[in-house]
């Protein structure tokens, strides 16, 4: 999910879910027919899409999606995407904001699993969403069947008929990991985004998704990161996740990369194995995380540092299924690691 996302109302299907198609988790355009107006890779940025009124380059009008010139000849456009990461979809957002005259009346999406490499001419592509109305300037918001949602896909391949402009495909899923070829007593970041770990509820995010602290690597600035607001009444911040895989926690590491002057006072782990529950919490079942088991003790942090916990400051409580992140008061988190093994 994006900063779009947190605006907006979304389906249930999306709650808890990541963006495959997302440009910062490592989805790539591949391919399309035709990208005279717009490039394809615009139309899997993270944040929302935009209009600049006066903004024109070579071709005409910028806009800010994926856009094809006027088709004059038999046939439609279409495009390839590769995942961020193979996954299990939920649904589709076809979002074809400021798109008004130009946008296609019409589309359809079709997925394949590659082991390796991108689809050519052998690759065994499977209907995932058939041929559906779109209208102008509004977010399409398309929910899977059951049977879909079982299946696995690394790559899109997005029909658009005949022509015309989407400013942004979010591709609402899981993300799929192989956990058979852990093992029993390997250690892992069980928090890891490409494990299927993701959050579902949170105080805040106005500056930054909470996804992103799951994300590869170090943050790379301090737009890279889970950023509440300042808060200016009591309480705090803190976000729910659900983890890929059962585990068992052994170490923590809390990187404040390059937050400095917002970075929270403190922060503290919870933890519970609730094997059965869904992605959408009550407000009553959100009250409950509170008194979760403590994984780590509410402790200090500075800024722009990595704290590593473990030993006796990380509590051994079993097997958890869901972890929740709590911040004292407010501020700014790069990057949550929680090793362990699966349970």
């Amino acid at each position: 999910m994006s900063e779009q996302e947190t605006s907006v109302a979304l389906p249930d299907f999306a709650v808890g879910a990541i963006n495959l198609a997302s440009a910062r988790l490592g989805a790539r355009a591949i391919y399309a027919t035709d990208q005279f107006f717009a490039p394809l890779a615009r139309m899997l940025k993270d944040d929302a899409a935009v209009f600049l009124p006066g903004e024109y380059d070579e071709h005409g009008k910028w806009m800010d999606g994926w856009e094809s010139r006027r088709k004059r000849v038999p046939g439609h456009d279409w495009a390839i995407i590769r995942l961020a990461m193979p996954g299990r979809i939920r649904g589709f957002d076809v979002d074809t904001s400021y798109f008004t005259g130009n946008y296609p009346p019409q589309c359809s999406i079709e997925g394949c699993f590659m082991e390796s490499g991108e689809p050519d001419e052998n690759a065994d592509w499977q209907e995932v969403l058939a041929r559906v109305d779109l209208g102008p300037d509004k977010h399409h918001y398309f929910e899977m069947d059951q049977d879909t949602r079982q299946k696995v896909f690394t790559h899109l391949r997005l029909h658009i008929f005949p022509d015309g402009g989407i400013a942004r495909l979010r591709v609402y899923g899981s993300a799929y990991f192989n956990w058979e070829k852990v093992g029993e007593n390997e250690e892992i970041d069980l928090a890891y985004i490409f494990g299927g770990t993701h959050a579902l509820h949170w105080s805040d995010a106005h500056y930054g998704h909470p996804d992103r602290m799951l994300a590869p690597g170090r943050g790379v600035n301090m737009g890279d990161g889970w950023e509440t607001a300042r808060r200016r009444g009591p309480g705090h911040d803190w976000v729910i996740f659900k983890l890929g895989h059962p585990g068992i926690i052994r170490r923590a590491v809390v990187d404040t990369a390059h937050f400095k002057g917002n970075y929270p006072d403190t922060c503290m782990l919870l933890g519970a194995n609730l094997p059965e529950q869904k992605d959408v919490f009550s407000m009553e079942e959100i009250e409950a995380s509170e008194h979760w088991q403590p994984i780590l003790e509410q402790t200090k942090l500075q800024a722009d540092h990595i704290h590593e916990f473990g030993g006796s400051a990380v509590a051994d409580i079993g097997a958890v299924t869901h972890v929740r992140l709590a911040i004292f008061p407010d501020g700014g988190i790069s990057r949550l690691r929680l090793y362990g093994v699966k349970a």
